[in-house]
């Protein structure tokens, strides 16, 4: 694990214009204060020291409609990173189907090269259907999970130089495609550049990311933090292909996944691509709902300060009564929502998290112990603190103990409830 008191902020740790399209002077909409970095969760014997911490804001862009975390930590953060897909039955079926839409792009010996592979989930399932892989991943920890499933991976971040070097190993790729890992890309002109070094003339580059559309719609603003740096509407994707002769062939709503999604196809302008007409459906979408509009994101912001402060209303009410309470999900966004709430051990007992990875240590910026899942039914909380609310149609049907002794569930997003 890279040690947190090795952390210096990047000597361009501030932006001043867009990732995406380069227009200057974005609007700056939310300051969640100071954070360390989201995934940078403390070991017992550093308890008693003090964790780096460095301002978190949000900023939009209102010509194309990215929202971006503007204050960034270095990049080698990710040289040994916690996060696994595979802890979510959700994602394991959601990759199975969309291995199958990589492999009719693929076509019969056509090169997938999946970059932020992480543990190879997606690319075990594209192996499943007889597609050539290989994953692109800096994190080597990572790296030997998906080695066990089969995956081959080059350990090493994607820039101008790893994909020269694995277009020479490999060939082209007819594919390329990231999940959940074009939006922590600091440089994003930077990694299209290496983008088009390997794809192929008539290849697709295939991005799955969460939209801004949906959650500036419901205020869902936990999804910001150090390492997830970017939130991107369709527009600012397709402004930023345009820089580089790629555009916007098709797009898939994805709305049950990480609180809704979108999967987005860019191919060269010179292959002569049809273009889908839910495209341009998609971009009217994006204009009707104001995300172009500063108002828009002001009006947002009050939404998610009163889902804030009822939550702490809500808790407050359940320890009067006297009641345990759990956070489910050691998750980054379940980390900025609560340091950004206030929401530490005057709440919460403890977390419990799936990933063993995370087991035995504390939380960033409150300290909270992190436990296995089955610490549930071993210390019987009476309520469990959906930190993980993206998931929480999945961990309910898990947790059929938890719910058959009276268990309550308190969801934050959307709106917050108990269930």
């Amino acid at each position: 694990m890279l040690d947190p008191h090795s952390i210096e902020r990047a000597d361009n740790a501030t932006l001043s214009s867009c990732r995406a399209c380069k227009a200057p002077d974005p609007y700056l909409f939310l300051q969640y204060g100071s954070h360390s970095p989201a995934q940078m969760l403390i070991r017992p014997e550093d308890m008693e020291r003090d964790q780096p911490s460095f301002p978190l804001n949000a900023h939009v862009c209102l010509e194309c409609g990215l929202i971006a975390v503007a204050d960034q930590i270095p990049e080698n953060f990710f040289s040994h990173y916690l996060y696994v897909p595979s802890g979510a039955a959700t994602m394991q079926s959601h990759f199975e189907g969309f291995a199958r839409v990589i492999a009719e792009r693929a076509g019969s010996d056509g090169l997938v090269v999946d970059i932020g592979s992480n543990d190879g989930l997606l690319l075990a399932a594209c192996n499943a259907l007889g597609c050539k892989t290989l994953g692109v991943d800096p994190a080597a920890n990572i790296a030997e999970l998906a080695k066990a499933r089969g995956v081959q991976t080059h350990i090493d971040y994607f820039h101008r130089q790893s994909a020269n070097e694995v277009k020479a190993a490999h060939g082209s790729a007819k594919v390329i495609v990231t999940t959940n890992t074009f939006n922590h890309i600091g440089d994003l002109h930077s990694f299209m550049d290496a983008v088009c070094i390997l794809l192929a003339a008539d290849g697709t580059f295939i991005i799955e990311v969460p939209r801004a559309k949906e959650m500036l719609e419901l205020a869902e603003f936990d999804n910001m933090y150090h390492e997830h740096v970017s939130e991107f509407s369709l527009l600012s994707i397709a402004k930023l292909g345009a820089f580089f002769g790629l555009e916007v062939s098709d797009a898939q709503r994805l709305p049950n996944i990480h609180g809704g999604s979108m999967r987005v196809f860019l191919t060269r302008q010179s292959a002569g691509f049809a273009t889908n007409p839910v495209v341009n459906e998609m971009l009217a979408e994006e204009a009707a709902g104001g995300m172009l509009d500063q108002a828009t994101y002001d009006a947002r912001v009050e939404r998610f300060d009163e889902t804030g402060m009822r939550l702490r209303e809500m808790l407050d009410d359940l320890k009067v009564q006297g009641l345990r309470i759990a956070g489910y999900g050691a998750s980054a966004r379940g980390n900025t929502m609560i340091t950004y709430y206030g929401i530490g051990t005057q709440y919460l007992d403890f977390l419990v998290d799936k990933n063993p990875l995370k087991h035995g240590l504390f939380s960033p910026n409150l300290r909270i112990p992190i436990k296995p899942v089955e610490a549930i039914e071993e210390e019987q909380p009476d309520i469990l603190f959906m930190l993980a609310w993206n998931f929480f149609d999945e961990i309910k049907e898990q947790q059929a103990a938890f719910r058959a002794r009276g268990g309550k569930f308190l969801v934050p997003f959307p709106e917050p409830r108990l269930v």
